[in-house]
């Protein structure tokens, strides 16, 4: 079973997903509709749960997080893919806020330096927003690639994280 809970951040709508084991899901949108849809859609074997008041403290962490995403967010994840996708996932979480790495960087990052299309599939797939940074990754001319969220969201997070990073916080 997963719960789930929808708020507000300043990039939109916010839906985070978590199970016994950990955050599974925080995908942003622009209406709890299509959170809901999404959530549906990524763990269609999945049974939920809306949270309760007893939640909302997590959920504004988690809100706080995007919001300012510098550090890490103490809470354990959960996220559900291959084992390649979980190695570039890891990969993300090194790299700071501020900072941006290429594609190719990645698959270099995690000793396997042609997987280039598969470690941009694998950030496709990342099903936890800002958590795992796959914002920072760009494409090797520097241009922004793709985002899950839309490009607007990724030039928004890149832009907060460099003003961040310029203020040294």
């Amino acid at each position: 079973m997963m719960r789930y809970g929808i708020t507000g951040c300043s990039l939109g709508q916010l839906i985070v997903g978590w199970s016994g084991n950990g955050l599974c899901a925080i995908e942003l949108g622009d209406s709890e509709e299509q959170l809901l849809a999404l959530l549906h859609a990524h763990f269609p074997h999945q049974t939920f749960e809306p949270a309760d008041s007893e939640d909302s403290g997590m959920l504004a962490r988690v809100a706080r997080f995007i919001d300012e995403p510098a550090g890490t967010l103490e809470h354990p994840l959960a996220p559900e893919g291959t084992t390649f996708q979980r190695d570039v996932w890891q990969a993300l979480q090194s790299i700071p806020p501020g900072r941006t790495v290429s594609y190719s960087d990645v698959a270099r990052m995690i000793g396997k330096p042609k997987a280039v299309r598969a470690v941009a599939s694998a950030c496709g797939a990342n099903r936890l927003a800002v958590v795992i940074p796959c914002h920072r990754v760009v494409r090797a001319d520097g241009g922004l690639g793709g985002f899950h969220w839309g490009l607007e969201r990724k030039k928004a997070l890149l832009n907060r994280e460099a003003t961040l990073a310029a203020n040294g916080s």
